[in-house]
């Protein structure tokens, strides 16, 4: 009996220690990659995607805080690639990332996206194509890539196992947040999800027990 591969892998490489889950994402007919997230560490990103054995097409960013982003900029120039998303919106936290890594013990390094994102976009990774949802909340710029016939997405700081994204930064807004989750996320139904923080999760299952955005408790 053989058994399908899947269109697509991904690999969570925990960065800096906020512990963020940096995401290597890949197609597997052409073993061409995208690394989401990289706030620090780039040697350990680097040794994940040696052991993985493909070729990163580009950086990808859900928003723009310092474990997020923080070393996007040198991981892409790097590898020659360029970097998509967030949305525009966070322009003003990759303007600042310097002085918030200098805040939080991390490496930062300011840059802008080669191309911002906006919601009903698209990115491709090989042969797959993400959708791209802006999610505001968390930050104001936040995104989240969905990848439809996987039933899988990254999410960022939108939504955890258990809990949701705060929004005491500049930039939050909680009843924005809820928003995001309630019309963005939970119409892509059961949809396993790699959060920026913590282990996985599925909206299915977070939509019945999560304490924050289940069915229950906003009719409460």
């Amino acid at each position: 009996m053989t058994t399908d591969t899947p269109p697509l892998r991904a690999a969570i490489i925990p960065v800096t220690a906020i512990e963020q889950n940096c995401t290597l994402i890949w197609c597997t007919k052409t073993m061409r990659a995208a690394v989401i997230d990289p706030g620090g560490d780039l040697p350990r990103i680097k040794a994940a995607i040696a052991q993985a054995g493909v070729t990163v097409e580009k950086v990808l960013l859900t928003h723009g805080h310092i474990d997020h982003a923080g070393e996007a900029r040198p991981l892409a120039d790097d590898l020659g690639v360029q970097i998509e998303g967030p949305h525009e919106d966070d322009r003003f936290w990759l303007a600042r990332l310097e002085d918030d890594g200098r805040q939080w013990g991390i490496r930062g390094v300011n840059t802008e996206s080669d191309r911002w994102l906006v919601d009903g976009d698209t990115v491709t990774v090989g042969e797959l194509t993400l959708d791209v949802y802006h999610t505001p909340g968390h930050t104001a710029g936040h995104v989240i890539f969905h990848h439809a016939p996987s039933r899988f997405a990254q999410v960022g700081d939108v939504l955890f196992q258990g809990s949701v994204g705060r929004t005491d930064l500049p930039g939050g807004n909680h009843k924005q947040l809820i928003e995001s989750i309630v019309t963005k996320l939970w119409p892509l139904g059961d949809t396993h999800f790699i959060p920026g923080h913590g282990k996985p999760s599925s909206f299915a299952h977070e939509r019945r027990h999560n304490m924050f955005v289940s069915d229950a408790a906003l009719a409460a």
